[in-house]
């Protein structure tokens, strides 16, 4: 039996998607992270009669098809008498009828935590955020990855190997491609240094994000009139962490732009700096942005993160790519566990609140 002042079982909702969005895999390995006090179950399953705190993360995967269960397992978890945390990931980049979805919800929570500051307040300042309980904190998200001890070639990083033998200067950006995230903003910048007189390839490790946008379509047709299509690659979903380190290995630098700047929600940036090459990403609009995240502050001191103005143009950043492409690697090293013990302590400590 849990002392009165131990920290609470937690029960935590996944889907049973077979290729987990970055979202999915936070509320996996926060599980896991938790050990024996902490178990998973699909949504839609029936909720345990034990007590502990029903963990949501949001957005949830298909979400149309899973409108209803969120809501209910929350209602039923309510109903038992259990807390409920809802761990929103983001808000303002989600559409805005996905928001809605989730107003029934917000008045069953007991507890939520934001992904950034950025994200709170975000939500702070919608409608609402009337609906939701006051007790609310930031967890720090770590990378959802994990470097292998050993890496072997594949056929996707022999590609990208060819390339750069080729004396191109390969240009990496990893995770989901949809608009909201700017990736096609890394279409601009490889045309920006094709303009400078730089031979860039841009490889894309992830996968385009189905929707209503045919997301896919538009971001082939912009490469095409930036002249640019024949220095992309796209690899599709990549599951496994060693082929994707692997590729990881062949990139020169990594690079970013968002419409918002660097926050602390955006693993994927994490999930670069472990391979030991340069981040390239425009800072936060405000400061203070990291000091809730002990990971996002070290690799800025070690300078595995170069910051550009959050508005820079594209010359600018074009620049700092060509600098950060010729510095020397570095070894991959980030305390993984440690940025998971960091975002288990922070849901600890808003349940507790």
């Amino acid at each position: 039996m849990l002392r009165p002042d131990a920290p609470a079982r937690l029960d935590v909702l996944v889907s049973d998607s077979a290729a987990p969005c970055g979202v999915e895999a936070f509320a996996r390995r926060l599980a896991a992270t938790a050990g024996d006090r902490a178990t998973t179950r699909p949504l839609g399953s029936r909720l345990p009669a034990e007590r502990g705190v029903l963990v949501l993360n949001l957005p949830v995967v298909a979400w149309k098809k899973r409108l209803v269960e969120p809501i209910t397992a929350a209602a039923s978890a309510r109903a038992a008498g259990r807390p409920v945390l809802i761990v929103l990931h983001e808000w303002a980049d989600l559409d805005w009828k996905r928001r809605a979805s989730y107003a029934p919800l917000l008045p069953l929570a007991s507890a939520i935590l934001f992904s950034s500051p950025e994200v709170a307040a975000q939500f702070a300042a919608s409608p609402q955020s009337r609906l939701a309980p006051r007790r609310r904190g930031i967890v720090p998200i770590p990378p959802n990855v994990i470097l292998p001890e050993r890496l072997t070639k594949t056929a996707l990083s022999r590609l990208i190997a060819a390339e750069r033998h080729r004396g191109r200067l390969v240009l990496g950006h990893f995770g989901s491609i949809y608009p909201r995230k700017q990736s096609s903003q890394i279409l601009d910048l490889t045309a920006a240094l094709v303009q400078r007189g730089a031979n860039p390839f841009a490889v894309f490790l992830g996968s385009f994000v189905k929707g209503q946008d045919d997301v896919e379509g538009d971001f082939r047709a912009r490469a095409k009139a930036l002249g640019v299509e024949d220095r992309i690659h796209v690899s599709g979903y990549i599951a496994d962490d060693a082929d994707l380190f692997a590729a990881f290995a062949e990139v020169d630098v990594f690079a970013y732009l968002f419409a918002e700047g660097l926050t602390s929600r955006r693993g994927s940036v994490l999930a670069c700096a472990m391979a030991g090459r340069p981040v390239v990403v425009n800072a936060p609009e405000t400061a203070g942005a990291f000091d809730h995240h002990p990971t996002y502050r070290r690799l800025l001191e070690e300078g595995r993160l170069r910051l550009v103005p959050t508005h820079a143009g594209l010359d600018q950043v074009a620049e700092a790519v060509e600098a950060a492409a010729v510095a020397p690697r570095l070894p991959g090293c980030l305390d993984v566990d440690g940025a998971w013990r960091d975002a288990l302590a922070a849901v600890d400590a808003v349940m507790a609140a």
